[in-house]
């Protein structure tokens, strides 16, 4: 008997449970009805699911046809020249094996530089060949880092692409409205209507969009539904508020400031103290000129401090949080909130028309410099003064390794981001010729990229001495991996001298020269790749 006349007189049970259970029991557990056990019983459940499964398609009642999705919009960019889109394929399609630390070869880590060359291709305003573009949103959808930069180069057909795959819906969420990934934003109706019917990510993106480019309307939009959102979205929101912060934003804030929520409280403190101008700031620097004076009694004027001694409602409501953290005296926690509030400007007036610099050189009674210090150094950052900062980091080569202010590398480097980029790298460099790279790895984070020629000859420098003392260079790999991404290409050429395996001294570690030596090609390599790179974006000569 044929296949075929054996799948017809085969028993078609109208369950197709039925078919599946037996399948997963195995016929010899359990056969078909009216099929004796045997070597056709499987024969025979295969049939007839072949079967059901043709009468259960056959069964399906025709549908309206989907509506075809329209054509994607197109991008007015220029194409990205040939070369740089085979760059860009070779960048995405590179899958580094995830290290344990120890060797990695001299090969060039491509997928770290996917953000550099998306910064050049955004900055030369190229649009990227279609095909790539569902590798770049794969890309971002696994690197949130990457999703500013690679969303603004994929253009408006990665949204088209994105609202018929999930996996890309991210893209939506992180454009306002998701019409498009450029600059643009909806129209005043769309605003309101995205504004009050979006999901909580899609509102944040238009409120930080609308903020930054129209701060008025971005504040008023939030200030219509203020009363109804939730505190975990006003708390967001209002952080929305940094950019483009101004005096116009006060009224605002002071009510924010009886906010039900504390953090809201806070914040909306936090943000007014950055104005100086502003009530808050005014009603901060009498506080805390209250709490600290010169004493001119001593040999040498001494800055005297007076912790307050409680924290009344006033100050709660200007944002002063009452509770110590744990370890914390509740009179030094008050006095670093007020201090840290308080307008910079007040200090000069109160301390005798001393700069910035003179007052930070001053001696503190009683062990109260650190706290006080530091309190200044977050008023400095938060209040972007420069001068402050200058005072505050002091010489980069004093033996004390940061200034008399700096309590921590952390504070070091908030401090330099308040600094012009060229006085950045004057200071770091200054750090690391004195202090070395040990320390070094926070403060070249927040140094412009590519790095200026005097941060480029200490790192330099740096590691070159590192390799002569005969240790292994795998406790400065952040600091390589930073140079690697960092550094100006055009530093490749003196960096040859130091690809050859060196004479290990007596107590160098054991082939810390072959180690070394891999190191700087990787370091090498990578520099000419992204010389290369940028090559390849620098549009011909007209």
């Amino acid at each position: 008997m044929s296949r075929t006349t054996a799948a017809v007189e085969a028993p078609l049970p109208d369950d197709w449970e039925e078919l599946v259970t037996t399948a997963l029991l195995g016929t010899d557990r359990r056969a078909l009805a009216d099929v004796a056990p045997g070597p056709r019983a499987a024969t025979a459940l295969l049939d007839a699911a072949a079967v059901a499964t043709v009468r259960r398609r056959a069964g399906l009642l025709p549908a309206r046809a989907a509506e075809r999705p329209r054509p994607a919009p197109a991008d007015p960019r220029p194409p990205l020249p040939s070369a740089a889109a085979r760059r860009l394929t070779m960048l995405l399609a590179d899958r580094p094996g995830s290290s344990g630390g120890g060797r990695r070869g001299s090969a060039p880590d491509l997928m770290e530089l996917l953000p550099q060359w998306l910064a050049a291709a955004n900055a030369h305003g190229y649009a990227p060949p279609p095909a790539v573009l569902p590798a770049l949103l794969d890309a971002a959808r696994g690197r949130t880092d990457l999703r500013p930069a690679a969303l603004r180069f994929a253009g408006p057909r990665a949204l088209w692409l994105a609202r018929l795959n999930p996996d890309w819906r991210f893209a939506l969420r992180s454009t306002p409205g998701g019409g498009t990934s450029g600059p643009g934003l909806p129209g005043t109706d769309g605003i309101r209507r995205l504004w009050e019917e979006g999901l909580f990510a899609e509102r944040v993106a238009l409120l930080a969009a609308l903020r930054s480019r129209k701060p008025d309307a971005a504040r008023d939009l939030l200030e219509s539904t203020w009363a109804t959102e939730r505190a975990e979205d006003r708390l967001m929101f209002l952080d929305s508020l940094r950019t483009g912060l101004g005096p116009d934003d006060e009224p605002f804030l002071e009510q924010a400031l009886g906010d039900r929520s504390r953090n809201v409280r806070a914040t909306a403190a936090e943000l007014l103290s950055a104005l100086p101008g502003s009530a808050l700031a005014h009603r901060m620097a009498v506080r805390a000129g209250a709490c600290v004076a010169v004493d001119h009694t001593q040999d040498v004027p001494t800055i005297t401090v007076e912790a307050p001694h409680e924290c009344d409602a006033g100050m709660e409501r200007d944002g002063v949080a009452a509770k110590a953290p744990a370890g914390r005296g509740e009179r030094s926690w008050w006095l670093g909130q007020l201090v840290e509030a308080a307008p910079l400007g007040t200090w000069s007036r109160r301390l005798g028309g001393r700069t910035p610099r003179e007052i930070v050189a001053l001696p503190v009674a009683d062990d109260w410099q650190g706290e006080l210090h530091a309190a200044w150094c977050r008023a400095a950052v938060r209040q972007r003064d420069a001068a402050w900062s200058r005072a505050l980091l002091g010489n980069p080569s004093a033996p004390e390794a940061g200034g008399p202010g700096a309590v921590s590398l952390a504070e070091r480097a908030k401090l330099l981001g308040t600094l012009s980029a060229a006085e950045r790298a004057q200071w770091v460099a200054g750090f690391i010729e004195t202090h070395g790279l040990s320390e070094a790895f926070q403060l070249l984070g927040v140094c412009a990229v590519p790095w200026a020629a005097p941060v480029g000859r200490a790192v330099v420098d740096a590691l070159n001495i590192a390799r002569d003392a005969g240790s292994y260079p795998w406790s400065f790999s952040g600091v390589m991996g930073l140079a690697e991404r960092c550094l100006d290409p055009s530093e490749a050429g003196r960096l040859d001298a130091l690809l050859a395996v060196p004479d290990e001294p007596e107590n160098a570690s054991p082939g810390a020269g072959g180690y070394w030596s891999e190191a700087f090609q990787r370091l090498v390599t990578t520099l000419r790749l992204r010389a290369a790179m940028l090559a390849e974006l620098t549009p011909p000569a007209p």
